[in-house]
């Protein structure tokens, strides 16, 4: 079942400070929760299966011990978390890295903002998208 939560694999404590900051000063009340690699995500997705999944994931690309391009091809070949849309976002903007990631099932590709106030707005339009936009399986 989808829940209207987010999750977030993002290893920099910075950063997963002002993602948290960007969904509070909007005043969204969605539960937001943070992974710091891609092992912790799939053990996250892995413990609650079969009671709810994210409305989408925030994935990083450069994490340790298993990095997002890893994780994204092992969610999307998994025959129920591969429902989960996933997208990318990164601090790399290469245009090999874009079309990888997408070949390995990224539902989308956002490079990372150089600004909170840039922030606010691609946390606002991504979540609007896929919380108001977008259909997507509901399981």
């Amino acid at each position: 079942m989808r829940k209207d939560f987010i999750l977030v694999a993002e290893d920099d404590a910075d950063d997963r400070y002002l993602m948290q900051t960007a969904f509070d000063e909007k005043g969204y009340k969605d539960k937001v929760e943070f992974v710091e690699n891609g092992i912790e995500l799939i053990n996250y997705l892995e413990s609650i299966a079969n009671t709810e999944y994210p409305g989408f994931i925030l994935l990083d690309l450069n994490m340790p011990k298993k990095d997002g391009r890893e994780t994204l091809k092992e969610i999307k070949q998994h025959p129920v978390f591969k429902k989960i849309p996933v997208v990318v976002f990164t601090t790399t903007k290469n245009d090999a890295e874009i079309q990888r990631c997408y070949e390995l099932g990224a539902n989308t590709y956002i490079v990372k903002p150089t600004s909170f106030e840039s922030l606010l707005t691609v946390i606002q339009e991504v979540r609007n998208y896929w919380f108001s936009v977008a259909s997507i399986p509901a399981s």
